[in-house]
């Protein structure tokens, strides 16, 4: 099921395709699709696996991750602070949690494909969570399965 799927009119319907290929575009730009796989001493195979989604912005666009959060009612925002030469701070929109990210986050890209090369990368996240939701990262032969498609290596 999609988020705020609550449309009464064509013209509310309208604005929520408008928003959604909105979407598209700012993740094709600012997004991705991310597999983290670290060290983990409390878990069984030693490795734990991390999928998230992030769209990152400076503080002067952090609206409009607040607007993506609110279309999703899933995921944080958090804040990168920056006392280098960067004017402003950095913001990060994330979705970690695994069913968020096989019930809202997944469906939302199938349905509104992206159009740059990020499509890729959302399809091999897709087979990631998949095999994550099957508990195949549990079991060593599921880990360096994702390990391999992730291109990291365990050692």
């Amino acid at each position: 099921m999609l988020p705020s799927d609550n449309s009464m009119g064509a013209d509310n319907q309208q604005e929520r395709l408008k928003l959604s290929c909105w979407i598209v575009g700012f993740t094709d730009g600012e997004g991705c699709f991310s597999v983290s796989i670290f060290r983990n001493k409390t878990s069984k195979l030693l490795w734990q696996v991390m999928p998230e989604f992030v769209l990152t912005q400076g503080e002067s666009s952090l609206a409009s991750l607040k607007m993506v959060q609110h279309f999703f009612q899933v995921g944080r925002i958090y804040i990168n602070k920056r006392y280098d030469n960067h004017r402003e701070h950095l913001y990060r929109y994330c979705v970690r949690n695994r069913n968020d990210l096989t019930n809202i986050i997944i469906p939302f890209f199938k349905n509104y494909p992206l159009k740059t090369n990020k499509q890729m990368d959302f399809v091999r996240f897709v087979q990631i969570i998949e095999k994550m939701n099957r508990n195949e990262h549990l079991t060593q032969s599921g880990l360096d399965a994702i390990a391999k498609i992730v291109g990291k290596k365990l050692s």
